[in-house]
């Protein structure tokens, strides 16, 4: 063991810089030895929230954007599960000149455990990571980022999650929520479908007209409710609209994907026949026939789904992000063959 004490001032560059007790220690009780953890600073800076804007994390002491490479809203995920904020959102590429120092984190390396630090390289780009997250509302144990319990955070609730109870929570509420997490329409709505809830539960009933915006931008009633039956917290999917258009049929056709309200075509990338053959499935269209890229004039809005990511099981939305493009991504489907 140590045998002396620490007397830092804080300001030091290095431990062995800070004068020590001329009184040695001999001993030390069991279990006292010291464990420590110091915090991986990361922020998003620029956005509407706390929860939104460009990424940026502080290593040996400095602040710099991280560059857009290979993230997803599944890499995004797990940033906002760090910050304490909602569900994934958005994550786009925002061009910035000139070149300037930042940090390149590559996405498998985080995905894979890694804590955001361990991936750092330093780099020059242009090209910045733009995230969104949600800041009140959460959806966790499910199946995709569109789907699971529902968690809501408020001042009032001392910013711990709370889930809501099944009966204090209808449709309409469920259209609000899948539209400030960017999803799709609700398609299931069901007690205990994502695991039990733990306390604390959400005490009043929401009272939402379908059109909000935000959950928290709803009524609740006056009325507050302290218990909740097990296996009646809201458990909630929402879709993940996707479909084939301008095509001879509904089974072929550029790709699109519905997200927060707006249809964009998805960007020809490294897609093969078998990962076409997962979007063919999710249509109800047979098998996969052909993957084409489509040149237009200029760049437009899409989305760049990662093929392997789809094929590890992950829904669309959850291995997409946004992104400026000319190449889009044309399938056909052999079409859905009648029973005999």
């Amino acid at each position: 063991m140590w045998t002396k004490r620490f007397q830092c001032g804080g300001r030091e560059s290095a431990l062995l810089d800070c004068r020590s007790s001329s009184s040695t220690r001999n001993t030390c009780s069991p279990g006292k030895a010291v464990g420590l953890t110091c915090s991986e600073p990361v922020r998003l800076v620029g956005g509407d929230s706390r929860c939104a804007g460009t990424l940026e994390v502080k290593h040996q002491g400095q602040w710099r954007p991280v560059r857009h490479s290979d993230w997803s809203l599944k890499t995004t995920a797990v940033v906002c599960r760090e910050l304490d904020c909602g569900s994934a959102v958005s994550v786009r590429e925002s061009i910035r000149p000139p070149a300037s120092p930042v940090w390149k984190i590559r996405s498998s390396c985080f995905q894979s455990g890694y804590a955001l630090r361990d991936c750092v390289s330093p780099d020059v780009s242009i090209y910045l990571l733009d995230l969104t997250c949600s800041d009140s509302v959460r959806l966790v144990n499910g199946t995709s980022l569109c789907s699971g319990r529902l968690e809501v955070k408020s001042d009032q609730s001392n910013q711990s999650w709370s889930s809501v109870c099944e009966a204090d929570f209808d449709q309409q509420d469920a259209e609000v929520v899948c539209r400030e997490l960017g999803c799709g329409a609700p398609s299931v709505l069901q007690g205990a479908l994502y695991g039990e809830a733990e306390a604390p539960m959400w005490t009043k009933e929401f009272q939402c007209g379908g059109h909000e915006s935000a959950l928290l931008d709803c009524r609740s009633s006056g009325s507050t409710r302290n218990t909740c039956s097990p296996g009646k917290a809201v458990g909630l999917t929402c879709s993940e609209p996707v479909r084939l258009v301008g095509g001879d049929s509904r089974c072929a056709g550029t790709l699109e994907l519905k997200h927060q309200g707006q249809w964009k075509p998805v960007s020809y990338s490294d897609w093969s026949l078998k990962t076409a053959a997962v979007v063919c499935r999710e249509l109800d269209c047979g098998s996969a026939v052909s993957v084409r890229e489509r040149e237009e004039s200029s760049d437009r809005s899409v989305w760049w789904i990662r093929s392997n990511c789809v094929q590890s099981g992950s829904a669309l939305r959850d291995c997409g992000m946004s992104a400026d493009f000319p190449f889009i991504l044309n399938l056909t489907c052999l079409g859905k063959t009648s029973s005999s």
